[in-house]
């Protein structure tokens, strides 16, 4: 096995450091995508690993920081995606990498329902003390977001002795049996692994592009739903993101989400928001669920929480988050001290170093210029979105209908030209923009050229 010494003197050109924000911050391509280092990993990907492991990029990456992934091949490649919006603060952020570095000194794992450790505890006070609300709460670690959102689902059921739980159309939750139950996309996400899970519902969601509603109306519509083929006194929880994620990054009018929270409310009802994608400063918020003025009863985290290591939660208020007995939570990795020790830096980070200003900032660049090429191609129908989370949705302007096939050609070409664009939406027609709040303004407009001159082409 080739050391990180090895990879660089083999792979990138003389005197490159590896990783973190040191990488110099530069589209550069060397080779064509993929080039033929990465040809030869993907080949290997092939025939090592299940077919079913999709990749979005043909490369092979070594490094990457700031707003780059550099490949096998020295191509540098502009990072409009996070890596899923996990590597929130940047790859290898220095105060992340120094926190790892001194934990796995220490020691890497006891499992902490055998013997506990600071850090888990020091991450729960975090999220009790930064999501949304001044009331008691408690928190429990978890492996990843799928992994929250069942944890959550049995909290709310515990704690109300009710069985249902109603998602909303659009919405993404995960791959596990229960969260692909909750997920509404059938492909890639669902076909063909069913059946799924019971008691699972599906409500309207405020989709103001689409559908025409105010944020009270699209409330009514959904409440009306749940009201008439669930009955409140068989659900346990809604689960919903303040802003979709994979479903195409919808931003539900004003007024839905507290509409929804108000009926929750009154009706024993526990609102769970997944803020596994909009969490941790991604939108300009520290959690989307400030832009809508609301406080959930619950909230699932993972993703940026802790700079590109494994670590998921749930928060919530304290006599909801108490109902399970003791046992009932937990997993042997959950809460893992490496990924603790990252996620404790990388909330510093986000509180301390301008994050929550740079995600607006970053806004104001993504929609302005989304916004300009809206205004020169109608094939982009909708831009929408807050912070560093902001949507381009494509569409044949003849008749409004999704154009996922323009959608794909355009983030092919923009890969294929150095900038890395990821696609989401029930119909496949969205471009979600992504980017690590570590990137340059320079780079985010040069990548926003490619993505212009990739339209632009088809």
């Amino acid at each position: 096995m080739s050391s990180a010494a090895d990879t660089q003197s083999t792979f990138l050109p003389a005197g490159t450091p590896l990783g973190g924000p040191t990488l110099p911050q530069e589209r550069r391509l060397v080779t064509s995508i993929p080039g033929p280092r990465s040809q030869e990993l993907l080949d290997r990907k092939a025939a090592a690993v299940a077919a079913g492991v999709g990749h979005t990029a043909p490369v092979h990456a070594v490094a990457a920081g700031g707003g780059v992934i550099v490949d096998a091949d020295g191509n540098s490649l502009i990072d409009l995606g996070s890596g899923i919006a996990v590597t929130t603060v940047g790859n290898s952020h220095p105060k992340v990498v120094a926190a790892v570095q001194e934990q796995v000194a220490q020691f890497t794992h006891t499992c902490f329902m055998i013997a506990p450790y600071d850090s888990y505890v020091t991450v729960a006070e975090a999220l009790n003390r930064i999501t949304p609300g001044d009331h008691a709460k408690k928190s429990a670690l978890f492996n990843s977001g799928a992994e929250a959102v069942e944890n959550a689902v049995k909290i709310a059921r515990k704690y109300t002795g009710k069985p249902a739980v109603v998602a909303f159309d659009h919405g993404y939750h995960g791959r596990t049996n229960l969260t692909m139950a909750l997920t509404a996309k059938s492909m890639p996400y669902k076909h063909g692994f069913g059946p799924f899970a019971s008691e699972i519902y599906r409500a309207p969601l405020s989709y103001p592009y689409r559908d025409g509603l105010t944020g009270p109306e699209a409330a009514k519509k959904a409440i009306s739903m749940i009201e008439k083929q669930v009955g409140a006194d068989n659900l346990a929880a809604i689960i919903i993101e303040p802003i979709q994620g994979e479903g195409g990054f919808i931003v539900p009018a004003d007024g839905y989400l507290p509409a929804l929270v108000e009926w929750c409310r009154a009706n024993n009802v526990v609102f769970i928001a997944d803020e596994i994608q909009t969490g941790f400063a991604r939108t300009g918020k520290m959690f989307a669920s400030e832009v809508f003025g609301i406080v959930p009863d619950l909230i699932t985290t993972a993703k940026g929480i802790a700079g590109g290591l494994p670590l998921a939660a749930v928060t919530g208020r304290a006599e909801i988050m108490d109902a399970s007995h003791a046992g009932g939570l937990g997993g042997t990795y959950g809460g893992n001290p490496i990924a603790c020790a990252a996620a404790i830096a990388a909330i510093d980070v986000f509180e301390n170093d301008g994050m929550l200003e740079r995600a607006r900032e970053i806004e104001a660049v993504l929609k302005g210029r989304l916004q300009e090429l809206q205004s020169a191609d109608p094939r982009v129908g909708d831009v929408r979105g807050h912070g560093a989370m902001i949507a381009a949705e494509f569409v044949d302007p003849a008749t409004g209908e999704p154009d996922a096939a323009l959608t794909a050609a355009v983030a092919k070409a923009s890969i294929a030209q150095g900038v890395i664009v990821l696609t989401c939406g029930t119909y496949g027609n969205v471009i979600r923009f992504l980017p690590p709040l570590s990137i340059t303004d320079d780079l985010l407009h040069e990548g926003l050229d490619v993505v212009a001159a990739a339209l632009a082409a088809n």
